[in-house]
């Protein structure tokens, strides 16, 4: 909510744009509607891409670019998905093609206390060893699979969410959160039982 003054010296509250009120203003490149869409955006923009490719520097980098092209593309925003949802999509983008450009051990190679993963959501007491094997754990599955991980079990994100930001349907999100469960529960079974039986009841 932003105060206003009036001249008579009383103050309300107005409440914050509606996105389709905003995206009006975007497209008349309004600049407080810019700062307005950044900052009502950016701090989940970050995370997405900090969980993605587990680099604060390029998460950064590539979170201003997420941005940039969305600004330079809104006139290719059709309504079909909310606008949180469109800028997420680009994210995911910028992400997976900044991904490509760099080799995958460099890509995965933020220092551990940097790197965030499901783990701090798990116990902020647990064994730091158990710690250090879920991150690598989670930075070994598969492109896919890790992706849909990332945005349902440590972002939060429902299927529908990760449904249209990836353009896939959401049996695809689905059936890939299973694969990545069952594939960090295998890789942490010998070493964990407890976290292998903590993801294997968050699956059933």
């Amino acid at each position: 909510m932003h105060a206003h003054r009036h001249d008579d010296g009383a103050v309300t509250l107005e409440a914050p744009p509606t996105d389709a009120e905003l995206l009006a203003r975007l497209r008349a490149r309004d600049p407080a509607a810019e700062r307005q869409f950044y900052e009502r955006h950016v701090d989940r923009i970050y995370r997405l891409i900090h969980r993605m490719c587990g680099r604060p520097e390029l998460a950064q980098e590539w979170t201003q670019d997420t941005f940039l092209r969305a600004f330079n593309r809104l006139d290719q925003f059709r309504g079909d998905s909310a606008l949180g949802s469109w800028l997420h999509a680009i994210a995911v983008s910028v992400t997976l093609n900044g991904l490509r450009t760099h080799k995958r051990r460099e890509a995965f190679a933020a220092p551990l206390e940097e790197a965030t993963t499901v783990a701090a959501n798990g116990a902020e007491h647990s064994d730091p060893d158990l710690k250090t094997r879920l991150k690598a754990a989670i930075a070994a599955l598969p492109e896919g699979t890790r992706r849909v991980f990332v945005m349902h079990d440590v972002e939060g994100f429902t299927h529908e969410e990760i449904s249209d930001a990836l353009g896939c349907a959401i049996g695809t999100s689905k059936s890939q959160l299973f694969r990545a469960r069952e594939k960090l529960r295998n890789a942490l079974a010998a070493f964990a039982p407890t976290a292998a039986f903590r993801l294997g009841k968050e699956s059933a």
